[in-house]
């Protein structure tokens, strides 16, 4: 099931400070960032195997989760923010604000044959 974790933040006088740090339950192999987004929804899939953690580090979007059971939507609109999107979790991405950098961490590397875009009923 998706799941929102707060990323250590240390805030002083200088800025902030967010490490991403032992809280991502898998090894990263693939980063990608999605910018300058029109009004278009992004993702529409779900993966076998592949688990994702996703952040807006600028900006805000709106990530709709359907994991087969239960269906919610997370506004992301802090860098402090990560969603973690496991393989049966089928999302849309969309609300990108003009603004918004969406990075994705993920497990595996990109294989189409990881994709299974069906919805589910």
């Amino acid at each position: 099931m998706a799941r929102l974790i707060d990323l250590k933040t240390f805030t002083d006088e200088r800025g902030n400070l967010t490490v991403i740090e032992k809280v991502i339950p898998f090894d990263v192999r693939r980063i990608f960032y999605i910018y300058g987004v029109d009004n278009s929804v992004r993702g529409g899939h779900r993966h076998h195997q592949t688990i994702q953690a996703a952040i807006c580090l600028k900006g805000h979007c709106t990530i709709w989760n359907n994991n087969g059971s239960t269906v919610e939507e997370f506004a992301l609109d802090k860098p402090s923010k990560c969603l973690i999107l496991e393989p049966r979790d089928w999302h849309k991405m969309y609300d990108f604000s003009p603004d918004a950098i969406l990075m994705v961490l993920a497990s595996e590397f990109f294989d189409p044959k990881d994709y299974i875009y069906e919805p589910y009923a």
